[in-house]
């Protein structure tokens, strides 16, 4: 055991000594965190997604209003049916009614429901292709850059191990080329597939008419 654990140390002690034999690493590192706030891009993204958010609540406001209305008149219905002074013939009339509204305020809290849930995965589905989208457009600027300078190592400054501690402990400020590729990003005319940023709604709930 201590034999396989001495040459375990010889080698790693050795590695590095191979490597810097065949030539110095060149190596970056990038705040992909950085990047991806800075860029203009994800500010108008995230615009759009808000605009999509307002919409949404706009229309779920206006289910609600209409289901409270909704309630109300059948409030109203109850109270007339408690009046003495009310026929039999009325008052079969206005249960029946009551009865019909109640049928159809539960199918309104069954659609609001509805409209509630699959607004809101629509919308992080929306989030989710608008992120993976930026990101890919950054890690594309990366390693152009990483084939133009024949880079050999490059590591995100931003990320996180497991353990919550920084992957990147340290590193030379001059070996940091995150504002090179926040000025590639938003760089005047440059274009970006308006499928990844799209938040307009996927899909219609199925089930969700409006009141």
């Amino acid at each position: 055991m201590k034999k396989f654990l001495s040459m375990a140390l010889a080698f790693t002690l050795a590695f590095p000594v191979v490597a810097f034999a065949q030539g110095a690493l060149k190596i970056g590192t990038v705040d992909m965190q950085r990047a991806f706030k800075e860029c203009n891009k994800t500010k108008d993204a995230e615009a759009k997604i808000n605009d999509a958010k307002n919409a949404a609540k706009k229309e779920y406001d206006d289910r609600a209003e209409s289901y409270k209305k909704a309630l109300d008149e059948i409030n109203t219905l109850n109270k007339q049916l408690d009046a003495p002074a009310l026929s039999a013939d009325a008052k079969a009339q206005k249960a029946k009614e009551r009865d019909d509204k109640i049928a159809n305020i539960k199918n309104m809290e069954r659609e609001i429901n509805e409209f509630r849930q699959t607004r809101e995965r629509q919308l992080q589905e929306q989030a989710m292709r608008m992120r993976e989208g930026i990101v890919k457009e950054i890690t594309d600027i990366v390693m152009e850059k990483v084939k133009a300078n024949n880079m050999d190592l490059v590591f995100d400054k931003s990320g996180m191990s497991l353990n919550g501690v920084p992957v990147l402990m340290y590193s030379h400020d001059n070996v940091d080329f995150t504002t090179d590729i926040i000025t590639v990003l938003n760089k005047p005319g440059r274009a970006i597939s308006s499928e990844k940023t799209s938040t307009s709604p996927s899909a219609t709930p199925a089930r969700a008419s409006k009141p």
